[in-house]
This record gives C-alpha cells, structure tokens and sequence, in this order.
C-alpha cells in the first residue's frame, strides 16, 4: 500500500483500514505462537502499512 493511496482516503477510511491492519497484525501474532505462519515477511509489511497509516492519519489531523 503507498502513502498515495492513503492520502486519497478519508479519515473514516483511514480508521477502518487502521483496525483492519491491527487485526491483521493480531491474526499474525497467534500464527507465530502456534507455529502456524509460513510467511514472516508478512510481520514486516503490516507494521509498516500500519506506520503509514498513522502517518497519513496524523497529517490530516484526525488521529487522537
């Protein structure tokens, strides 16, 4: 995902994309402590989407 994408979005987009990515991130957590994650490059790019969406949010100046 680009920070271009991101910009094009409203702020209410951004906070479901928000809690979509944590839930990700959550979801990929419980792989790892169940050794069921096959891809752990996934970690990585979800905590980066998810700093890029904070970013975005904060720049618009929707974020708490």
């Amino acid at each position: 995902m680009k920070a271009s994408e991101l910009k094009a979005k409203s702020a209410a987009d951004l906070q479901t994309e928000l809690l979509s990515l944590t839930k990700a991130q959550f979801g990929l957590r419980m792989q790892a402590a169940t050794q069921q994650i096959t891809n752990t490059s996934e970690f990585r790019k979800v905590r980066r989407d998810i700093a890029r969406v904070k970013t975005v949010l904060t720049e618009k100046g929707a974020r708490k």
